[in-house]
C-alpha cells in the first residue's frame, strides 16, 4: 500500500472517530436502555431515491470502529446507480453498536453519494466535449478528503487538494503583488520550475498581460459567453484554460461547448443534495 494511501486511511479514522464522539460523548442512553449487552441483530440499508453511491467503505468503516465483529454485506458497489426502494447492503452486529453508528454512518453515505449523483450527472452534460470537469475547495472543513474523493467517484477531477498543492493567483493576490504581471513574476521566482502557475484574470486586459507574463493556465473567471469566446480565442496554444465562476447543472453545457480545458465548479461540493438513503428493519440475529 502506498504511503499517500495509508495517510488518507489513517484521516479517515480520525475523522469517523471524531463524529462519532460528537454524537456519543459518553454513551447511547437510548440504544442501552432497550438492548442487552452484547445482543446482536441485523439491518438493512434502502435507498430512498435514485442516485449514485459513494461512500460505502466509510459506511461500513464506522460499524466497524464501534464493533470490530460488525459486518456489512453490500449488494451494490461503489460508484453503482441506485434505484429508489433498492436493497444496498445488510449490517449485521453489536445491535448497540448498530444502533449508535446509524446517523454517522448515514450522514457519510448520504453526502458522499449526493456528491457523486450531482457529479455524475454535470460529467453526462459535458458528454462530447473536450472539457474536463474538476471541483475547488469549496468544501466542508475536515471533509474534504471525502468530498473530492465522491467528485472522483461521480466521474470528474480534482483540482488542487489544498493550498500547498500548486500556485493559484486569485484576485487578492494580484492585488498585494501590484499586478498580474508581478504576481505571475513572483510567483515564477518562488516556486520551483515543476510547478505550472495559473492564475485568475476577469478581464480581457488581465488575460493579455497573464499571458504575456508567461502563465500556464488562465483561469477565466465570471466571464460572459462572449468575452469567453474571445479569451479562449487569444490564449489558444499559449495557455491551458479553466473556466471558473457559478457553474451549475443548468449552465454547464453553454460553457462546455465554448471549448475550454476545464471547467471547475464549487457546486459539486457546496450545492450538492443528500442522497437520501435509510437504515431499516434492525432485527435481532442468534
Amino acid at each position: 500500500m502506498k504511503t499517500n494511501e495509508v495517510t488518507q486511511i489513517l484521516h479517515f479514522d480520525e475523522v469517523i472517530l471524531n463524529t462519532l464522539r460528537e454524537d456519543i460523548p459518553w454513551e447511547d442512553v437510548s440504544a442501552n436502555a432497550v438492548v442487552p449487552a452484547s445482543a446482536r441483530g441485523r439491518a438493512e440499508l434502502i435507498a430512498k431515491a435514485s442516485g449514485v453511491l459513494a461512500g460505502l467503505n466509510v459506511f461500513a468503516r464506522t460499524f466497524s470502529l464501534l464493533d470490530s465483529n460488525a459486518e456489512v454485506k453490500f449488494y451494490k458497489n461503489e460508484g453503482d446507480e441506485v434505484g429508489k426502494g433498492e436493497l444496498v447492503a445488510e449490517v449485521a452486529g453489536d445491535m448497540r453498536a448498530i444502533l449508535s453508528g446509524e446517523r454517522t454512518a448515514l450522514n457519510f453515505l448520504q453526502r458522499m453519494s449526493g456528491i457523486a449523483t450531482y457529479t455524475r450527472r454535470a460529467v453526462r452534460l459535458l458528454s462530447g466535449s473536450k472539457t474536463k470537469l474538476v471541483d475547488t475547495r469549496k468544501t466542508t472543513p475536515l471533509l474534504r478528503s471525502f468530498e473530492k474523493y465522491a467528485v472522483r467517484v461521480g466521474g470528474a477531477g480534482n483540482h488542487r487538494f489544498n493550498l500547498s498543492d500548486g500556485v493559484l493567483l486569485k484576485d487578492n493576490h494580484i492585488g498585494a503583488a501590484g499586478g498580474v504581471k508581478e504576481a505571475i513574476a513572483a510567483a515564477k521566482n518562488y516556486a520551483p520550475f515543476v510547478r505550472k502557475i495559473e492564475i485568475e484574470v476577469e478581464t480581457i486586459e488581465q488575460l493579455k498581460e497573464a499571458l504575456e507574463a508567461g502563465a500556464d493556465i488562465v483561469m477565466l473567471d465570471n466571464m460572459p459567453p462572449d468575452m469567453l469566446k474571445e479569451a479562449l480565442s487569444l490564449a489558444k496554444g499559449r495557455a491551458e484554460t479553466e473556466i471558473s465562476g457559478n457553474v451549475t447543472e443548468e449552465n454547464i453545457r453553454v460553457y462546455a461547448e465554448l471549448g475550454a480545458d476545464y471547467i471547475s465548479s464549487g457546486a459539486l461540493t457546496h450545492s450538492a443534495p443528500i442522497l437520501d438513503l435509510s437504515l431499516k428493519n434492525l432485527r435481532p440475529i442468534g
